[in-house]
């Protein structure tokens, strides 16, 4: 659920096995007699003082703050916006965060290490296969809504020719260059998510939906992403279609609101310092901490902030209700009779080809001469 990236940058850069043999023996010495402890205030203090006291700040981002005075900046933004890229970034920069966080699941996490081209090919890439990996993984109706998904970032894709989440690829290489960084995954598992929206649409909804998702082909412009900074473009589609299922508008976004505003205090708890010795007292700092996530998640988070939150309930996944078996069996049932219709008509075409050969034709006919003689 989540997941830790410790940066290469946050290696010590001050270890022993590091020094030259055939360098002065000052600077030996030093590198020998300085404790781990050492090494880690030293770093410490050098990125204490590259954070801006007064960051400033795209006006895309919000700030908020715990009771144990950690900072929290949340980078609202567009899956599909190359300025977005620019406040992540910048943001980063300014705050020298000691956690990043992105609306990211490990089941979506492969995209951090992909490059452009790789997902514009991936997202325009719907097959079969793709389809049954996901009905394996998911079950019927969760990989079904995966795909269909899948399909309408995929159109967004090919009408901007920009593949999704550029700013958390950005979050990513940012935080692997401040020293003791780390980089977490705050979303919410993608099948959980999609199991409790299933579960609290009809059947009809369920249809109606699909319907939707299915014939999506309008075009979209870069300059109507950037209209939609105040709300994630393919979120704002996707409420567009779901308006009148307030449960699903309530699983998708309400529920991952919360899952969210969760992950991100609990990457704020404050830091403990190292101690030269088990005698030392234990001090703590307070943490700094960047959240990326689309500018529709914002205004939930900044709401349950000061809440008490208890994400157990918002984990669970309901069991298969009756429309959902009922659905289920519709769809087996109908894709077993469009296979067995279609052989049936292969099978009859075949057949009618095969007696309308000369060589078909000229066998049966002397097979009918036999008897006579």
């Amino acid at each position: 659920m989540q997941e830790e990236q410790q940066p290469e940058a946050a290696a010590d850069p001050m270890s022993s096995s590091d020094a030259p043999e055939d360098g002065p023996k000052g600077a030996s010495s030093i590198s020998q007699n300085i404790s781990d402890a050492d090494a880690f205030k030293i770093l410490l203090e050098m990125k204490l003082k590259k954070r801006q006291k007064r960051p400033a700040l795209p006006n895309t981002v919000t700030e908020l703050n715990t009771e144990d005075g950690s900072k929290v900046y949340v980078v609202g933004t567009a899956h599909f916006s190359d300025s977005s890229k620019k406040d992540v970034v910048k943001t980063i920069q300014e705050v020298q965060p000691d956690v990043v966080v992105v609306e990211l699941c490990q089941y979506r996490v492969s995209m951090l290490k992909m490059d452009e081209k790789t997902l514009l090919k991936e997202a325009k890439e719907i097959n079969l296969e793709k389809l049954q990996q996901a009905i394996k993984q998911n079950g019927v109706m969760s990989g079904l809504m995966q795909m269909l998904l899948l399909k309408v970032s995929a159109h967004i894709t090919e009408q901007l020719g920009m593949a999704p989440g550029g700013e958390f690829r950005e979050a990513f290489k940012e935080a692997s260059k401040v020293p003791f960084c780390k980089f977490h995954l705050g979303d919410r598992p993608i099948p959980v998510t999609f199991k409790r929206a299933i579960a609290a649409l009809s059947f009809w909804q369920k249809v109606k939906l699909a319907w939707g998702l299915c014939f999506l082909s309008d075009p979209i412009s870069k300059d109507d992403v950037e209209k939609c900074k105040q709300k994630d473009l393919l979120e704002q589609m996707m409420a567009e279609m779901i308006g009148e299922f307030p449960d699903l508008h309530r699983t998708i976004v309400s529920e991952r609101d919360i899952y969210l505003t969760y992950m991100l205090k609990q990457a704020a708890k404050q830091i403990e310092l190292p101690r030269a010795s088990e005698n030392e007292p234990r001090k703590y700092i307070p943490a700094v901490v960047v959240g990326v996530v689309g500018m529709g998640h914002v205004p939930g988070i900044e709401k349950n902030w000061n809440s008490d939150l208890k994400i157990q309930e918002i984990m669970s996944v309901p069991p298969p209700s009756a429309s959902s078996k009922i659905f289920k069996f519709v769809l087996k049932a109908t894709v077993f009779g469009l296979l067995g219709y279609s052989c049936y008509r292969i099978g009859h075409r075949t057949v009618q080809f095969v007696l309308s050969m000369p060589a078909t034709q000229s066998y049966l006919q002397r097979l009918t001469e036999v008897p006579q003689q």
